[in-house]
């Protein structure tokens, strides 16, 4: 079976949380490193069909208002929906820094060391404060009796150059890891 592409696919980037005060305030639990996301009167799929729209969004504090909501007793059909959007949504909205890229891009990637193929990046990982690619080994090694998956640090000086275009992340040092898995 094909993955489905990703045009098709929704990210989940919030959680709304319970209601706070009495004026239908809601606690925002972010899942994604872009907040610039939330801003007044930006709209959302929650549980991947119905929309809403946000209002009074203080992200110091992590609260928000649905728009039309003004009690606690109206904000608890909302307590745990997830907040859902587009990647073409995502890519207009946030604004990557030089070098960045967004984790749905890295994912997919063939990791290169030497002209050795390692293996696919499977998903993005945050352990504390380093993001780690979760790499499925490609067969070849495998059958050779190395594991079938490994992570590795996303870091300087493991990764040494990404093409997303050619969806290739060359890297240093990750046979040693991979071979210590």
């Amino acid at each position: 079976m094909s993955k489905p592409s990703k045009e098709n696919t929704l990210l989940h980037i919030a959680t709304i949380g319970k209601t706070v005060g009495i004026r239908g305030d809601m606690k925002l639990h972010i899942k994604c490193d872009f907040p610039e996301q939330f801003k007044e009167n930006s709209a959302f799929l929650i549980n991947k069909k119905d929309k809403i729209t946000l209002t009074d969004i203080d992200l110091e504090r992590l609260l928000v208002k649905i728009n039309g909501i003004e009690n606690p007793q109206d904000c608890k059909k909302f307590t745990n929906a997830k907040l859902f959007t587009t990647y073409e949504q995502t890519r207009k909205d946030c604004i990557l820094g030089e070098g960045e890229n967004f984790w749905f891009d890295i994912e997919d990637c063939e990791v290169y060391e030497d002209d050795i193929l390692l293996g696919v990046v499977e998903e993005v990982e945050r352990l504390t404060i380093n993001d780690y690619l979760s790499i499925k080994t490609d067969k070849k090694l495998t059958e050779a009796g190395l594991p079938k998956n490994f992570l590795l640090p996303y870091i300087k000086p493991f990764k040494v150059s990404i093409d997303i275009d050619k969806k290739i992340i060359r890297v240093s040092g990750a046979m040693d890891i991979l071979e210590a898995s």
